[in-house]
């Protein structure tokens, strides 16, 4: 997220540590889920598969009120006609039904407005895309944001189509490079304490804010998705998450203008793999403690990607007056590669921007247990780490093994800069070796 867009306005609860006990349940929920993912992905096309899915889900299938494909229902995929309350009607009739319910985007332009897709449902959803939606660019037209989902369980979104925002309508309009309090434009999909929801295949282009917006979620799936906006659009993060659990990102492409993924308080068991970033801000987490009650941030690993001409790489960032005590702890990333990226390696604790905060050097955000391992390539500045850690709360048990990063610039050597970080290095050229 950009250092002066405010995050979405959303309450934070205070939480506790998951018990043993606890992790067991969610690990069965997670097993559940895929399950019902798999299911929901083939439905469409086997019949076995569908009443397998009916069984998994509970409740068999009824017959819906009206078509489920937005074609039956009036909408004209010639990118001009208002195909809203089509998509609207169809999403009532699947949500009202039992069983598993399909609704179809069909090959064409369907241009929207708000589409505020709410539950809870009878159904378990299956939303197939293979035409293009476009966000209009008239603002009035939103509530809040473009397409939002809430209260929903078992939900897939598959298919080869686009949620394009149009976004080049109205980024003139974000003044949040400008203003901490500014107005924020609609995210193209956010989804609202939904369960059991996979999104493949689809792309997510040029959204006018965030690309996709995950709250309050359990047992996500994003597969085989790609996300694009221009490098210099402004606010256009790639997937941000927040107070969600069970979340994976994998065989993802992402390049946008702001942070390819970012990982916001509450966020736990975030599973980041195969993914291609940049352009864009990297892979962050944070930015934490900005706000008060927020949640731990822990279990996190990112592995196997691709970080290419970012202004970051891997980050962690909190506020340096931040107002809530909080851990961010149980960090890996490992198997990473680095092209020419800027600042490839940063905890920050000291996070400032704009200055819009204290700079007292008294943080309440713990960073504990950080891996960094297998991470090699080049970086566009001479900084290829960067451990910015609170004079009161220095960073525990941060590693950096088998780090290769060199700076591919000239007039200036590689090098790494540490300030009150705890750990140690294994297998690192003497200047990169700084704790």
């Amino acid at each position: 997220m950009c250092s002066s867009a405010p995050p979405q306005p959303r309450h934070r609860h205070e939480s506790a540590i998951l018990s043993n006990t606890k992790m067991a349940f969610i690990s069965n929920i997670a097993v559940k889920a895929a399950a019902v993912a798999a299911l929901l992905l083939v439905a469409a096309v086997s019949p076995a598969a569908r009443a397998a899915a009916v069984a998994v889900a509970g409740g068999a299938p009824s017959v819906p009120a009206g078509p489920l494909d937005i074609a039956q229902l009036g909408a004209k995929g010639d990118g001009k006609s208002d195909s809203t309350p089509m998509i609207l009607k169809a999403w009532k009739n699947a949500c009202e039904a039992t069983g598993v319910q399909k609704i179809v985007i069909p090959p064409g332009n369907y241009l929207t407005g708000g589409l505020e897709l709410k539950g809870p449902c009878k159904s378990s959803i299956i939303i197939r895309l293979d035409g293009n939606l476009l966000g209009t660019g008239d603002l009035s037209a939103y509530q809040r944001n473009w397409i939002e989902i809430e209260n929903v369980e078992n939900l897939s979104i598959n298919g080869h189509g686009t949620i394009d925002g149009q976004g080049a309508l109205v980024w003139s309009k974000n003044q949040c490079q400008h203003s901490y309090n500014c107005k924020i434009l609609p995210n193209s999909l956010v989804l609202d304490f939904v369960t059991n929801v996979q999104i493949r295949g689809i792309t997510l282009l040029n959204s006018k804010f965030f690309h996709l917006n995950i709250f309050e979620c359990k047992n996500v799936l994003i597969d085989k998705v790609t996300v694009k906006a221009p490098g210099d659009s402004p606010n256009t993060d790639g997937i941000h998450i927040g107070d969600s659990s069970n979340v994976t990102i994998s065989s993802t492409t992402i390049g946008v203008g702001d942070d390819c993924i970012s990982i916001g308080p509450g966020s736990k068991m975030i599973r980041i793999h195969g993914v291609k970033c940049g352009p864009g801000h990297g892979i962050s987490v944070g930015s934490l403690g900005r706000y008060k009650d927020e949640k731990d941030v822990e279990d996190v690993q990112v592995t196997g990607c691709t970080i290419a001409g970012t202004t970051n790489g891997l980050r962690i960032k909190s506020y340096e007056d931040s107002k809530s005590s909080l851990k961010a702890s149980k960090f890996l990333y490992e198997g990473i590669t680095m092209d020419n990226v800027s600042y490839p390696i940063i905890i920050d604790q000291k996070y400032c921007p704009n200055n819009i905060c204290v700079k007292s050097g008294a943080s309440k955000v713990a960073v504990n247990d950080v891996v960094f391992k297998n991470i090699h390539g080049t970086s566009n500045t001479p900084e290829a780490i960067t451990l910015n850690c609170a004079n009161n709360l220095p960073c525990q048990g941060v590693q950096l093994v088998n780090v290769d990063i060199k700076y591919n610039g000239s007039g200036n050597k590689t090098m790494a800069v540490c300030k009150n970080a705890i750990g140690k290095s294994i297998g690192l050229a003497k200047e990169l070796a700084c704790i």
